[in-house]
């Protein structure tokens, strides 16, 4: 037989539970002893003297710390201390703190901000590309914190810095970039596919290549255009490495059609429009620069990284060095007189020079250099050559003499080109098919020598 127990239960407010506590004081102690005997040492500690050095400041924090882990259940809060300021970094104890306890943190701007700041919180927030954004407190009239009550509040004059979350590895790394003219691939250079990301806008690729980035930024909206980020420097390339970016500058600065590619397929791309003339002029300078140190490099056989400045004369000289390499024959404005020291021998021709009548000199250098960076660059024997030449007219009147009285043995004569114009220059090994006439050195901003 089963029989039935009723019981009552009943239901005590706060108010009857705190007159319990406190009539069995005993009992509440053995529930939070441990835990204020914790925060009663923390709080001594950092009364107390430093009497352990370095290492009592890491078990304070240490002990400090661990307080701090106990707010919440799901976040909890890391700090520093940078000189007068203290450093708050939030941070969660689970992957899924976000949804169990989310925070919403609300700016409020001051103003408009600048268009520097304005593109770098479009592509970090916007698209999701991975890089530092700082807002300064000028530009930040609040901030306000929603969540958890011991977090939440709303904090002025206050700067706001967001860093990009760890990274996530990729699943494939091995990518190309390839440029189109129609269905057909002009060309395509190999990179690594360093962040794939997403934001309110749309999604974000971002490319390294050796010396440079590419970000593509794509977004959701249909029929919206993308953009390119393409930024890069030329600091310890050498310069064929340098070329190759150069490249691809000038790919993106004509505009046209291109794509990111991984074996799976095509990640991201677009159609580009043309920049401006110039920049696409300023890019072609560049390129011609770097590819005249290329070819004095690979002829001299001494390689290093593309300087980072040259005067306007070592521009001139490695223009120079590059055309006699090829052969050309180049007029110098280096050299717009000679020096010469005379053998003793007489004849028509030479009194008839030192009389003031144009000639053509001819002569030789034992070797043909430049000098960048600290480096010498010899090209080998050279000729100079122009075909009138006057001698200085008192050079010629002290020649003259000399040689009447059968002293012109050592005496020095100095000629010049007619005209304002330079001697030409040829390695004596060269054969051009245009003889002495100079080439251009076409170098833009610069006047041609004559």
């Amino acid at each position: 037989m089963l029989s039935t127990v009723r019981r009552r239960v009943g239901v005590w407010d706060r108010a009857k539970l705190d007159g319990l506590l406190a009539t069995h004081a005993d009992l509440e102690a053995s529930f939070t002893r441990d835990q204020l005997f914790e925060a009663a040492k923390v709080y001594g500690q950092e009364r107390a003297l430093l009497m352990d050095g370095v290492r009592d400041v890491s078990a304070r924090v240490t002990a400090l710390g661990r307080q701090a882990d106990g707010l919440d259940d799901h976040w909890t809060v890391d700090f520093a201390r940078q000189g007068e300021t203290v450093v708050h970094t939030l941070r969660a104890k689970h992957p899924r703190a976000h949804e169990v306890s989310p925070v919403e943190i609300t700016l409020t701007g001051n103003g408009p901000l600048t268009p520097d700041l304005a593109q770098a919180v479009r592509r970090s927030l916007g698209f999701g590309l991975p890089e530092e954004v700082v807002l300064p407190r000028g530009a930040v009239e609040s901030l306000t914190v929603s969540g958890p009550d011991w977090l939440s509040g709303e904090h002025r004059d206050v700067e706001v810095r967001w860093q990009p979350a760890d990274k996530v590895p990729l699943a494939e790394t091995a990518v190309e970039v390839a440029f189109f003219d129609g269905e057909h691939v002009t060309a395509c250079y190999p990179g690594t596919l360093a962040h794939v990301g997403r934001g309110s806008v749309g999604r974000s690729v971002r490319v390294d290549l050796a010396g440079a980035s590419l970000e593509l930024m794509i977004p959701a909206a249909s029929g919206a255009s993308a953009s390119l980020r393409f930024t890069f420097s030329l600091e310890k390339l050498e310069p064929a490495a340098g070329l190759r970016l150069l490249r691809v500058y000038e790919r993106i600065a004509a505009g046209g059609a291109f794509e990111v590619r991984a074996s799976a397929g095509v990640i991201g791309g677009g159609e580009l429009p043309p920049r401006p003339e110039a920049a696409r002029q300023e890019a072609a300078r560049l390129r011609g620069y770097i590819e005249d140190l290329e070819a004095v490099q690979r002829y001299c056989e001494q390689y290093f990284p593309v300087p980072d400045e040259l005067t306007p004369a070592d521009r001139i000289a490695l223009r120079m060095a590059r055309l006699l390499i090829q052969g050309h024959c180049v007029a110098s404005p280096f050299m717009t007189r000679a020096r010469f020291t005379l053998n003793g021998q007489d004849s028509p021709t030479l009194r008839s020079l030192l009389s003031g009548e144009p000639h053509a000199v001819r002569g030789s250098i034992a070797a043909f250099a430049l000098t960048l960076t600290g480096r010498h660059l010899e090209l080998g024997p050279a000729h100079f050559y122009h075909p009138h030449v006057t001698v200085d007219e008192e050079d010629g009147r002290r020649a003259l003499a000399a040689l009447e009285a059968g002293r012109g043995e050592g005496c020095e004569v100095t000629v010049r080109p007619v005209g304002g114009e330079c001697f030409r220059h040829l390695l004596r090994d060269a054969a051009p098919g245009s003889g002495w006439t100079p080439v251009p050195l076409e170098l833009p901003g610069f006047t041609e020598p004559r």
